[in-house]
């Protein structure tokens, strides 16, 4: 059984550690406002981005002259998977559950004999891939001395998806994020950016204007298609800083709450040895004088 300086030290010990926690929980909470009215803001001029470009799709007659970006290489063989995740840990299953659904397709893409390329954004993405998955990692991001994620990273992933889509090097690219929902729920999101998956939507939900376009279509979506791609990572690094924070948020407030269970307990052992320490010493005092 501890002694009861040990007992001091552990509730000394767990009550710094509840401050910290504490303290995180409140950090995280002033960081999710901001993300999340972020995220919240990025969600229309993606969601509007692509269905111009679906729109802009249904006018091309032929397939075979349509940019590649858009309609692909036609092929299905070769696989470009990019995993979104934090640069820090202490945030509950935001990473792991990126992490899981794409090892889930991972496995899927290999099972089915094709080949494999990963991009890791986040230092906590390869850590958890790297044992089984390592090898087919042919780049790595770390935006770990950011304060904020801009535009100007999500173009720099996007550039780089596209140099290596003209390099024949794959030919679908997924990008593996967490759909920010509220605090609580954070979803594991797989989307398709290349080429464009065409989602079969209610008729309400599509735009259905008449264009008149100045230059032709193609010559728009060879413009647009590229911004669209970082358009779409922007989108996801911003839902992921939302969803980061909101998972911390819980996993501090979580682990404050079971540090002071664990105070709670371990008062009641320290109290409990106290006590039995005290009639200890009483009965001893007693059975001396008794003796005498």
């Amino acid at each position: 059984m501890p002694s009861l300086d040990d007992l001091k030290k552990r509730i000394k010990s767990v009550k710094s550690t509840q401050k910290i926690t504490k303290a995180m929980k409140m950090v995280a909470a002033a960081k999710l406002r901001k993300a999340q009215e972020s995220a919240e803001k990025g969600r229309p001029y993606s969601q509007r981005m692509q269905n111009i470009i679906l729109n802009l799709t249904k006018t091309i007659s032929n397939s075979q002259n349509a940019p590649k970006l858009l309609v692909g290489t036609g092929e299905d063989r070769k696989y470009l998977c990019v995993i979104l995740t934090a640069d820090r840990g202490l945030c509950g299953g935001f990473n792991s559950n990126i992490c899981k659904l794409a090892k889930n397709n991972f496995k899927k893409i290999l099972k089915e004999g094709k080949e494999l390329k990963v991009i890791t954004v986040g230092s906590k993405g390869f850590d958890q891939i790297k044992r089984e998955f390592g090898k087919f990692v042919i780049k790595k991001f770390s935006f770990k001395e950011k304060k904020q994620i801009s535009f100007n990273e999500a173009n720099i992933i996007g550039n780089e998806i596209i140099t290596l889509f003209h390099q024949n090097e794959f030919d679908k690219c997924i990008l593996f994020y967490n759909n920010f929902k509220n605090v609580i729920t954070q979803i594991p999101q797989a989307q398709q950016i290349i080429p464009i998956e065409t989602v079969k939507k209610k008729e309400d939900d599509l735009e259905s204007f008449s264009y008149e376009f100045e230059p032709d279509e193609n010559e728009i979506l060879e413009e647009l298609l590229p911004k669209n791609i970082s358009t779409q990572v922007f989108k996801a690094l911003l839902e992921n800083a939302a969803s980061e924070q909101g998972s911390r948020m819980t996993a501090m407030d979580n682990a404050t709450r079971n540090a002071g269970d664990l105070v709670d307990k371990l008062t009641i052992n320290y109290n409990r040895s106290r006590q039995a320490s005290i009639t200890k010493e009483l009965i001893e005092i007693i059975s001396g004088a008794e003796s005498l």
